[in-house]
């Protein structure tokens, strides 16, 4: 087992959202800490319980719920060896490079400590992912540091055929990995 980690896994309101629960897993499974961010957006997806009972932490959905000394984004932040995004809406991709932080999620990439890692998982319609708009976000956040991973072609949950599906979550989990 490697050293124990810290990784906030965020989710934002893609059909992918329900991969999020195995990826949890998977880094618990291998000694890590695990601190999920949804989006209100994702909640349609996957409920927080579910997140919350295979990390074995509260999830954090909303800024002002806990009423601590440090602000939640601000601790969480502070701690985070990695923050993955799986799956990566084109919402918070554009939040991220844009420096807009109005939730929990893009409010927390923002304090983000400069010596953690960022990888990111895309999942969207392709229309989407190749829109120009997206495509600087992606640009942008890379050349910030940041680390993408996918997204894979297939039969998307839209009905089209092509590029936008989430990357394999094993895939996913072993490039986490080898950040951590």
């Amino acid at each position: 087992m490697a050293h124990q980690r810290t990784v906030i896994l965020g989710v934002t309101g893609s059909i992918a959202a329900y991969k999020a629960a195995d990826i949890a897993s998977q880094l618990k499974k291998d000694g890590h800490t695990v601190h999920c961010v949804m989006t209100k957006d994702a909640t349609h997806f996957i409920t927080p319980l579910t997140l919350e009972t295979i990390s074995r932490q509260p999830v954090t959905l909303d800024l002002f719920a806990e009423r601590e000394w440090c602000p939640t984004h601000i601790a969480l932040a502070d701690s985070a060896d990695l923050l993955l995004i799986a799956p990566a809406t084109a919402n918070i991709l554009a939040k991220m490079a844009t420096g807009i932080a109005d939730d929990a999620l893009s409010t927390t990439a923002l304090a983000l400590r400069p010596e953690a890692k960022i990888l990111i998982a895309p999942a969207m319609n392709g229309k989407m992912w190749l829109h120009p708009a997206t495509q600087t976000n992606v640009a942008t956040l890379k050349k910030r540091g940041a680390e993408f991973i996918g997204p894979d072609k297939g039969l998307l949950a839209c009905g089209y055929e092509g590029i936008g599906r989430l990357w394999p979550v094993e895939k996913i989990v072993a490039r986490a990995l080898k950040l951590l």
